[in-house]
């Protein structure tokens, strides 16, 4: 049922949202790839999960590929905040090809990391979600074997190490902080010994984000995502929201997509933004739901975010 216009209705907007350092970072080199070398510029998967970002990138001339046999030889070629597989490169390298790597730092550590594990012994646990080009990308650093994927509690507990080997686990940066943390636990029990990160895989927006949702779920009768369905990061928030003492909440990619039914006698509402998920999603869902309610909005912000990332040196000197 739609709701009475003019309803008041309370929207409260988790702080910190949208946008982290790793995916504004990937949005700026794509922007001034285009600047430097002109477009057409290539970028291999989606540079971000977020529609919104893809399209407004392909208007100013991105290309986006899933392989890098897409690629023309003399056009440059991203590749995504994700991070990719070491033969990516390589190929690349092969074919004398201008690529720049967009990948996160954060994820670039966890790629140094398992390296490194590797290279001191030890066999390799990788907590994550299969298919997500964040775990195809780490998991290809190493040959086949040497990375076995975990996915829930329920892997952890069932899970058969090679005989012999010593273990150590690494983690997707856009997990579930709570979830992890019981897989760890599970794992921790099985395999005393096992070794961690010397410090959290689980990126700071991801567990800030999540820390938001999770001061913000218990005032509210609804929660709304805004971010793809494809985000890690944006269907944790989800999760977490439900978890967290608002059962009715639900991902949406943008203001086109929110059915009024869904809020029939909601009167406070939560807000959030995935880490790929622009601002300006957050801005044209609260017009709309203006036609419809008397909105007043508050904030809930449990920490302020300051970080950004240097941009490669290929693109330092660009405006």
């Amino acid at each position: 049922m739609t709701p009475s216009l003019q309803a008041p209705l309370t929207v409260y907007l988790a702080g910190p949202r949208g946008f982290c350092a790793g995916v504004d970072r990937a949005i700026k080199i794509v922007e001034r790839a285009l600047h430097k070398f002109g477009a057409p510029v290539y970028v291999r998967h989606e540079i971000v999960h977020n529609r919104h970002v893809v399209e407004s990138l392909m208007a100013k001339g991105a290309i986006f590929v899933e392989e890098l046999s897409d690629v023309p030889s003399d056009r440059p070629v991203i590749f995504s905040a994700h991070g990719v597989a070491k033969s990516v490169p390589a190929e690349a390298k092969a074919r004398h090809m201008i690529y720049v790597d967009a990948t996160c730092p954060l994820v670039t550590k966890v790629h140094s990391e398992v390296e490194h594990l590797r290279d001191d012994g030890y066999h390799i646990i990788l907590l994550g979600h299969a298919g997500h080009p964040e775990v195809e990308g780490t998991m290809g650093q190493l040959p086949p074997g040497q990375i076995d994927l975990i996915e829930d509690a329920e892997g952890a507990e069932h899970y058969t190490p090679p005989p012999g080997k010593k273990l150590a686990y690494a983690t997707q940066t856009t997990l579930s902080v709570d979830d992890t943390a019981q897989m760890v636990q599970i794992l921790q029990r099985r395999f005393p010994d096992i070794r961690g990160p010397k410090k959290d895989d689980i990126c700071y927006a991801t567990t800030n984000r999540q820390d938001a949702v999770k001061a913000m779920a218990p005032k509210c009768d609804a929660v709304l995502v805004l971010g793809a369905p494809n985000s890690s990061n944006s269907v944790r928030l989800v999760e977490v929201a439900q978890k967290s003492g608002c059962a009715r909440a639900q991902l949406i990619q943008h203001a086109g997509e929110l059915d009024f039914a869904f809020l029939s006698g909601v009167t406070r509402l939560g807000i959030t933004a995935g880490a790929s998920a622009p601002e300006i999603l957050v801005d044209e869902l609260l017009a709309k739901l203006r036609t419809q309610y008397a909105v007043t909005t508050e904030e809930i912000i449990t920490t302020r975010e300051d970080i950004e990332f240097k941009l490669p040196k290929i693109l330092q000197d660009v405006a």
